[in-house]
């Protein structure tokens, strides 16, 4: 496996670490460390964070909140995780850059495919915020969507599973991993790996995905390497 440009996905929830809320310096410091490494090897790196560590707009709607301004207050929450991350990845002397999905500089500049793909080609990390700009999306479909669109060679999801199961691991000790499994298949067994939307944009248009644990310093660099851990999903 040699990827050129890949579209990381990152959990809102993973960023609060052993908070019940907000943000972890260290997990951002560990994920800065992995970014910086994975960089300096020359993989151009577009990232797309979740807001669920800050605010989740479907939990909003339960609570009485109109979905719409519910999915607008996530939106936010992920560009406040993108300037988190700008900030740590900054601090460990790489270049990042944030583009929001709706309009609002000077926090970041706005999105665009060639805006993009030029920082990427120049070495940048380009983090992009906002989600799809649209409600009703999560993050998980603007995150394919991106990929996508920037022609990344692989969507990696970063979680706290270590792969694809064939049940819950965290509820089910019997369950087993897959090394590797088709798009079909995973339709076939309703395994919950993304929502359908962006799993759909995934398998549609070619972009393979790879599930892996990203709060274990080091994996990213490893599951960019070919090391056998996660689970690679593609046609």
């Amino acid at each position: 496996m040699n990827y050129k440009r890949i579209l990381l996905k990152l959990s809102g929830e993973s960023l609060q670490g052993t908070q019940k809320y907000g943000l972890s310096p260290e997990v951002l410091q560990s994920y800065a460390e992995q970014i910086r490494d994975v960089a300096a090897s020359g993989v151009q790196i577009g990232i797309v964070i979740g807001g669920g560590n800050i605010f989740r707009g479907l939990t909003g709607a339960k609570r009485g909140f109109d979905r719409v301004k519910g999915d607008q207050m996530g939106m936010l929450a992920t560009v406040i995780n993108s300037l988190a991350l700008q900030s740590a990845l900054e601090d460990n002397g790489v270049r990042a850059r944030v583009l929001t999905s709706i309009r609002m500089e000077p926090i970041g500049e706005y999105y665009s495919k060639a805006r993009a793909t030029e920082y990427l080609e120049r070495g940048e990390v380009v983090i992009i915020g906002g989600g799809t700009s649209n409600p009703y999306f999560t993050t998980d479909s603007a995150s394919a969507l991106r990929g996508i669109e920037i022609e990344a060679d692989v969507l990696l999801k970063g979680t706290r599973v270590d792969g694809v199961y064939t049940a819950d691991p965290e509820k089910d000790p019997a369950a087993v991993k897959f090394d590797r499994i088709a798009f079909d298949e995973v339709y076939a067994r309703h395994l919950k790996i993304m929502d359908l939307t962006a799993f759909t944009l995934c398998r549609e248009n070619g972009l393979p995905i790879i599930v892996f644990d990203m709060d274990t310093p080091g994996n990213l660099g490893k599951v960019l390497a070919g090391e056998p851990i996660g689970t690679l999903v593609n046609n």
